[in-house]
């Protein structure tokens, strides 16, 4: 029985998983929840994960929530290609890095899109600010970069910061001017972004409401 893969379509928590996925060759029936018509919150997919969040996976009968231990779990239940290093140094940080993404380069960057997509009035200021706040937090993400993966070959911690990073790129895609234009990011973190999108499963993993807009 294949995996089941429940997701949001632009959730960048869902998309580490979706990367994790297609990077291992898991099998898996991607599912998608709309949030409009709260799908997550029917009782159908509550009795798979109570608190109504995605993602989540379902593998042959066990359900499991939490894009972190999600991405665990899979690196752990399907070994082949590995997202995971073998020593102990190399999984700290790895693990390291995962946190940092889920802190610090997730808090710039959502910031910065509530400001801009979703606010009711955009503040000029706030938005300025806050795009500061995003380039300086690329800049330590940047200097974590010392070969082509932010963890010697590619990993979990890759996954996790890319959609991150990535949802600074879409904010300036909606609002020209007010995001993080590719060009200006840090080169090597530039590079980066450019290797994540070449990889050949990539296109499958973005978010389908975002393609062709």
């Amino acid at each position: 029985m294949a995996l089941t893969f429940y997701f949001g379509s632009g959730s960048p928590f869902a998309w580490k998983v979706w990367l994790t996925l297609e990077h291992k060759g898991i099998s898996y029936e991607a599912k998608r929840l709309s949030f409009d018509d709260e799908e997550n919150l029917k009782p159908d997919f509550l009795k798979i994960n109570p608190r109504g969040k995605v993602p989540t996976i379902v593998d042959n009968g066990f359900a499991l929530g939490e894009s972190n231990a999600i991405c665990a779990y899979l690196d752990e239940q399907y070994p082949d290609k590995p997202l995971m290093p073998k020593d102990v140094k190399g999984k700290a940080l790895v693990r390291r890095l995962i946190g940092e993404a889920d802190d610090s380069l997730y808090a710039a960057t959502s910031e910065l899109m509530s400001l801009v997509l979703y606010a009711k009035d955009r503040d000029l200021t706030k938005i300025a600010a806050q795009q500061q706040k995003v380039q300086d937090e690329l800049r330590f993400w940047d200097g974590y970069l010392s070969a082509d993966y932010l963890a010697g070959p590619i990993s979990l911690a890759d996954f996790a910061a890319y959609p991150y990073a990535r949802m600074a790129v879409r904010v300036e895609e909606r609002a020209a001017g007010l995001g993080i234009k590719r060009e200006d990011f840090p080169p090597k973190l530039g590079a980066w972004l450019k290797r994540i999108e070449a990889q050949p499963y990539y296109e499958r993993t973005v978010p389908p409401h975002w393609k062709g807009s």
